[in-house]
């Protein structure tokens, strides 16, 4: 019994054809794209108003407490500097 794991072998479906046959349009390629966005984009479970508010103000803070460290952290750095070279 062989074992068919791991195998590197392109399926025939992804194969591409070596006269050209069965090639698409770029219109054709463009409205397929477009399609397959749409589709995905109906999967997409979208947050409600107020889902929504609320990462609003949890993104908010976490960008200000964020900001308060490395501001605190370049005082700091930027004080020690001016002691030891200045």
């Amino acid at each position: 019994m062989t074992e068919t794991r791991g195998s590197t072998a392109t399926p025939e479906r992804a194969r591409p054809d070596k006269k050209g046959e069965g090639r698409q349009s770029a219109v054709a390629r463009i409205s397929l794209f477009y399609r397959q966005v749409i589709a995905e984009l109906r999967k997409v479970i979208w947050p409600t108003r107020d889902q929504l508010t609320t990462y609003w103000v949890v993104v908010l803070v976490f960008v200000l407490v964020v900001m308060a460290i490395v501001s605190l952290l370049d005082l700091g750095i930027g004080s020690l500097m001016f002691r030891i070279f200045g």
